[in-house]
């Protein structure tokens, strides 16, 4: 694997009119808290996390005590709460040194996806660093994250460092369901913690795509895109339901609950959801020609995704809506037909786009099924064109002139969904540098997750120059 690529530093970044940054800690003390990163991310992602869904899994609670313990240590007091036993978040609050700005949250959480070990190049809870990466199951999603977050926060405990403003650090259960045992509990149980947060950051964003401009004056010199995520689809969780006439399965039945289930999902599977580009996808696509002088036809999206690549991932899947089968269910015998038939279905919609989504899914499904819901959320957005976005740019050219920030929309969703109750518009930045050949959106849930060790190295100094600065 090639080595990680080293950034080219340009300078301090501007700091906005009117405002006067925090002196932070000298080069010595980021590099400190860069290996800090490294042996935290190394020590979490030896603690089994995963989240099944379903209640089995091991719970957060283990990860949640290191993570108390790290800040402890440091002199950060931290809180830690349980909405049921082994599913553990840890709150704590840092203070800025302008009490009149509004307090910032940084959430992320502690669980990840469960894993076939016999999968994998090295144990998904082994941490091993190889490579020049450490790998292990939520090493992208999110515990490197959770890593670099930590370790600056104990670095600015330790040199008397203070950000600009309040930040509320949120290291949460759950997040691989529903968030009912995470940031809903937070949430709805503790809303005094984020009171005064208007915005926020958390995962899914500020991670490097290498390319070569096809024009302009950086015709092929090699470029780094940075998307920035402003927003995500709305989630539709759905359990769908067909009921018919049980019998032998060796008679003719019409009232199959089975087949009237499968000719449903038949529909809505091979459905093709028109493309709509909403402002903060218009903005990346955009933001892609000019920065990489290229043109994007916007009425071949989906051959231009192809065509583009890890790019094109960028807004593949938040150009339309979406609906994929994922679980079937339904009988126990071969020679019994049964008088019900189960489905659960993933749905995304864009923003503005519920109420005609789920007339679509009802019209495509069909009489003889109903649907509820497992999990329904809105879409969120945050301002792909106020100073927090600004202020993230900076940030990351300032730690790499070869950046180019651009936002984007997640196809998925986080914990944001939740903080967006309380009127919180929240920011994927979790800045990481990427070598081109790892494939950032392959490795979230996917085999072999690894994340470069001098990548959190980056993320360090990039998330200390955003939150002493914004």
């Amino acid at each position: 694997m090639p080595s990680t690529p080293t950034p080219t530093p340009a300078g301090q970044s501007a700091t906005p009119a009117g405002q006067s940054a925090a002196p932070g800690p000298g080069p010595a003390a980021l590099v400190a808290a860069a290996d800090d990163a490294v042996r935290i991310c190394h020590d979490l992602l030896r603690i089994d996390t995963t989240n099944p869904g379903d209640g089995t899994g091991p719970g957060e609670r283990a990860a949640a005590e290191y993570v108390a313990a790290e800040l402890h240590a440091a002199g950060i007091a931290p809180t830690l709460l349980e909405a049921a036993p082994r599913r553990a978040s840890v709150l704590t609050r840092i203070a800025g040194h302008d009490p009149s700005l509004p307090p910032l949250l940084v959430h992320g959480h502690l669980d990840a996806v469960p894993f076939d070990a016999a999968d994998w190049t090295h144990h998904p809870l082994s941490g091993e660093l190889a490579d020049g990466c450490l790998w292990g199951r939520g090493a992208v999603d999110m515990k490197g994250t959770v890593s670099m977050v930590l370790a600056l926060a104990r670095h600015w405990a330790r040199s008397g460092v203070r950000p600009r403003r309040d930040i509320v650090l949120a290291f949460l259960a759950d997040e691989e369901s529903t968030g009912d045992l995470g940031s809903r509990f937070v949430v709805a149980e503790h809303r005094e913690w984020f009171e005064g947060c208007a915005e926020a950051i958390s995962e899914s964003g500020g991670f490097s795509i290498t390319a070569r401009p096809e024009a302009g004056p950086d015709t092929g010199r090699e470029l780094r895109v940075y998307p920035v995520a402003v927003g995500e689809r709305g989630t539709a969780w759905m359990r769908l339901t067909a009921r018919g006439t049980a019998g032998h399965g060796s008679k003719q039945n019409p009232d199959n609950a089975v087949a009237t289930l499968v000719h449903g999902l038949s529909r809505l599977a091979s459905y093709r959801w028109p493309t709509s580009l909403t402002p903060p996808v218009a903005a990346l696509v955009a933001g892609l020609e000019r920065e990489l002088g290229i043109r994007i036809d916007r009425s071949r999206l989906e051959e231009e995704a192809a065509r583009l690549g890890q790019l094109g991932e960028l807004f593949d899947c938040t150009v339309r809506d979406s609906a994929n089968p994922t679980v079937l269910r339904a009988g126990g015998k071969v020679n019994v037909i049964p008088g019900q038939a189960y489905a659960e279905v993933d749905g995304r919609f864009l923003p503005g786009h519920r109420e005609e989504f789920l007339e679509v899914v009802d019209r495509l499904l069909g009489p003889g099924i109903t649907r509820e819901f497992i999990n329904c959320e809105d879409a969120v957005a945050a301002d792909h064109e106020g100073p927090a976005f600004a202020a993230m740019a900076d940030a990351l050219r300032a730690e790499d002139e070869r950046a180019r920030p651009v936002p984007f929309v997640m196809s998925g969703g986080t914990d944001a969904k939740s903080f967006a109750r309380l009127g919180i518009r929240s920011y994927g930045f979790a800045p990481l540098l990427l070598d081109p050949s790892l494939h950032y959106y392959g490795m979230f849930h996917g085999v072999d997750e690894r994340v470069p060790a001098a990548g959190l190295g980056f993320g360090v100094r990039v998330l200390d120059r955003f939150l002493r600065t914004y």
